[in-house]
């Protein structure tokens, strides 16, 4: 937004200037950030931003969003709430501490999962948690002692749940996704192992089958380079040298694929291979808002159905 004029209320100033909903405008190079400092002029002094509006404000891991997906704001329970398309109010009995980031009131974390954890799967629960955790707006110990002290409020339920199965150690959502396709079908991980080897440790893995020398390993695009290819290529002979085996996947294998990683993962630990084992993380899957049925079921729940 550097050097972009701030957005105002009331009437246009003429050229080069925008609606963004009734009695707001911002500049027509206005970019993300922009709109939202739009949307927050429409909010009390100690409203701010919440749910996935806030998760991404914070630069955690978001998983897929449904089409329109409206701007979430919170604010208390006796405020009048903006009645405008594209915002959605979040009511509390009493308003969520915040944090301004670039000019934005953005909720404290705590707020933020609460607000997600009431519409969310949980598998995208523990996407965000990793990614807070990862971003350094969490502890997860912490998280979990202050639930333990908690009650009555919408979603303690559902991130207690997610909390039992966040891993900090996360360094991507996929991997995450990873981790939790596997734990879900009974196979015990390890993040980010760093491999023993006859002279030191040779490599660094994003998952260890527990108790094997098989590693399950997300493939992004960061390996596509030339360059990284070749360093890959001399990590794999490092490996197989040292008798570790190595098996790498993609977001397509975990979402579309995932017998396939079970199956590597039972040869490993020696456990005979049962297909249907599969059920729960397909179940845990569509759930989510990974799959179009559960962006679906969040577009519903906002008011956005057919968007999904």
């Amino acid at each position: 937004m550097t050097d972009v004029p701030l957005p105002i209320r009331g009437r246009t100033l003429g050229a080069g200037w925008k609606q963004l909903t009734y009695g707001v405008h911002v500049h027509v190079d206005a970019d993300t950030r922009g709109d939202l400092a739009g949307w927050q002029l429409l909010l009390p002094a100690h409203g701010s931003f919440t749910h996935l509006t806030g998760a991404g404000l914070r630069g955690w891991w978001l998983p897929p969003l449904p089409m329109s997906m409206p701007v979430l704001v919170s604010m208390g329970q006796r405020d009048p709430r903006p009645m405008r398309s594209g915002i959605r109010t979040i009511r509390l009995a009493r308003p969520s501490e915040f944090e301004v980031i670039d000019g934005l009131r953005v909720a404290a974390p705590l707020e933020i999962l609460l607000a997600c954890a009431h519409d969310l799967g949980l598998v995208d629960l523990v996407v965000l948690l990793d990614g807070a955790a990862f971003a350094g707006d969490i502890d997860l110990d912490e998280v979990r002692a202050v639930l333990h002290g908690l009650s009555r409020r919408r979603g303690l339920a559902a991130l207690r749940r997610a909390l039992e199965l966040a891993d900090a150690r996360s360094e991507s959502p996929w991997e995450t996704m990873l981790r939790l396709l596997l734990v879900s079908c009974g196979i015990e991980v390890e993040p980010q192992y760093v491999v023993p080897g006859r002279h030191g440790p040779i490599a660094r893995a994003d998952l260890w089958v527990v108790g094997t020398r098989t590693l399950q390993e997300l493939d992004g695009e960061v390996h596509l380079p030339k360059t990284q290819q070749r360093k890959d290529l001399r990590r794999m002979r490092r490996l197989g040298e040292e008798d570790w085996a190595r098996h790498g996947y993609t977001s397509d294998d975990v979402l579309h694929r995932a017998v396939r990683v079970l199956a590597d993962a039972d040869r490993a630990v020696g456990r005979e291979h049962e297909p249907e084992r599969i059920r729960l993380w397909h179940d845990l899957l569509r759930a989510s808002l990974f799959t179009p049925a559960g962006r679906a079921r969040l577009a519903a729940r906002l008011g956005l159905a057919g968007s999904a």
